[in-house]
Formats: C-alpha cells, sequence, structure tokens
C-alpha cells in the first residue's frame, strides 16, 4: 500500500482541491464585480433576469380578446408585478387600467389576461394578493 504525500501548507480550501481532487485545473475568480457588496451583485442579477415573459395560455387570451398593451401599460404591469415580489406575493391579480392579469410572481409569467369590461363576475381565484397600478 503507497502512502500519500500530504502538503500542510495549504492556505485554503480551493488550494487542496485543485492540489488532490483536480491537479488539471486552475483556480479562477467567480467574476469581476470591482468590490461590489453582495446586496448590490444581486440586486444586479435580479434586474438583469427580471423581463416578465406570457405563457402561451395569456398570449393565446390576448389575442382572441384583442388586447394590446401599450409602453406605458406594459411597465406598469412589470412595475405591479414588482411590487409584489417585494411583499412576497407567489400568485398576483396586477389590475393595469382595465386590463387584469394573473401572473406567477416567482416566474415573471404572466398567465392569464382579460379585460375587466368583457368579465361579468370580476371574481379571480387562486391568487395570494393583488396590486393595482
Amino acid at each position: 500500500m503507497s502512502k500519500l504525500n500530504i502538503n500542510l501548507n495549504f492556505t485554503s480550501i480551493e488550494k487542496v482541491a485543485g492540489t488532490y481532487l483536480n491537479p488539471a485545473a486552475e483556480s479562477k475568480p467567480l467574476g469581476n464585480y470591482n468590490g461590489a457588496s453582495f446586496e448590490e451583485i444581486f440586486k444586479q442579477k435580479i434586474e438583469a433576469g427580471s423581463e416578465l415573459k406570457f405563457s402561451k395560455h395569456a398570449s393565446a387570451r390576448l389575442d382572441e380578446r384583442n388586447i394590446e398593451l401599450t409602453e406605458e401599460q406594459s411597465l406598469r404591469l412589470e412595475e405591479g408585478v414588482q411590487k409584489a415580489s417585494e411583499k412576497g406575493i407567489t400568485d398576483s391579480l396586477v389590475l393595469v387600467d382595465t386590463l387584469a392579469f394573473i401572473v406567477n410572481v416567482p416566474n415573471q409569467t404572466v398567465v392569464t389576461a382579460m379585460d375587466q369590461t368583457e368579465s361579468e363576475e370580476n371574481i379571480f381565484t387562486n391568487i395570494d394578493g393583488a396590486v393595482i397600478v
């Protein structure tokens, strides 16, 4: 049985792992964030990935109901989803003018859409919060 020669002069666990687990790999920095705090980096990543998507169902409903969002309405919808996210809402009703959207907030996805003037009952189920913008 051969003995393993262990160097006790390592300064980090990464160097130990790099030497004994994958000696061919070099230690690389995770990214250049210019001294930004974790919170700043986290907010940047969240904002970069916060583009609102429309499910197939929601897109079909918009087409069927001849609903076209203006740029201003789209911005307000995104603002409403952001507010819902900040409050910890998972499935939100977002009201923009006479338009109603059910949004899965963690996935940033509009699940369905309707014009409130077309609905007689205006009953919304399976939501845990509402935002009016």
